[in-house]
């Protein structure tokens, strides 16, 4: 970023760009909920599958988010590590309603948080126990125990119970990252853990 860049930025003239890596298993719901973050105008109407990866972006109030879409499929999530270094934030999408494969959202997660690009990063990670409009979803609580998210000490995240189809859960979890990403990280703050519930489940 140019000087004129940083100094659009710091007027508020334009919004600071982050660049985020959206991860989590195939058929969690990632293109969905990237999608609807998008303006309406700018929304697709048939949501495929993501092949390899592709690119997205949207803005909040004061930021530009370009996102990388990864394909969750396991013949992709190799392609992940690739892009760690250029990530400023990650969005991670689990399926709330599918237990089984809970375990090997886990299993990629560790994966990913002990990776040496990440591994000495204190950067952001929004989780979102989506899909919990399904009869077998449980709450974002329960999906934090499930996921151990409880270890996690040297970074801040935030995880959001989700509804990506209608919406439900998307805007607040937004609302953390943008505002988790502003922290300057020349200043020492708490880390900081939240857990957002939508009111109709229980564990």
């Amino acid at each position: 970023m140019g000087l004129l860049d940083r100094l659009s930025v710091l007027l508020g003239l334009k919004k600071k760009e982050v660049h985020v890596l959206c991860l989590g298993l195939d058929n969690s719901g990632k293109t969905t909920i990237i999608n609807k973050l998008k303006p309406s105008n700018a929304q697709s109407q048939n949501i495929l599958p993501t092949i390899g990866f592709s690119i997205e972006k949207f803005k909040s109030s004061s930021l530009s988010f370009t996102v990388f879409d990864m394909s969750g499929q396991g013949r992709y999530r190799n392609l992940w590590e690739h892009y760690y270094k250029e990530g400023q934030a990650i969005i991670f999408v689990i399926d709330s309603s599918d237990r089984l494969r809970m375990v090997v959202a886990k299993e990629e997660l560790d994966t990913l948080l002990n990776h040496p690009d990440i591994k000495h990063r204190r950067i952001p990670i929004l989780f979102f126990a989506n899909k919990m409009d399904l009869r077998d979803a449980v709450t974002s609580v329960k999906v934090s125990q499930l996921l151990c998210l409880e270890n996690i000490k040297d970074k801040p995240w935030h995880i959001c119970a989700s509804d990506a189809i209608k919406g439900e859960g998307l805007q607040e979890g937004v609302d953390w990252l943008q505002d988790t990403v502003k922290v300057p990280s020349i200043r020492k703050h708490p880390i900081n853990v939240k857990f957002t519930l939508l009111p109709k489940h229980s564990i």
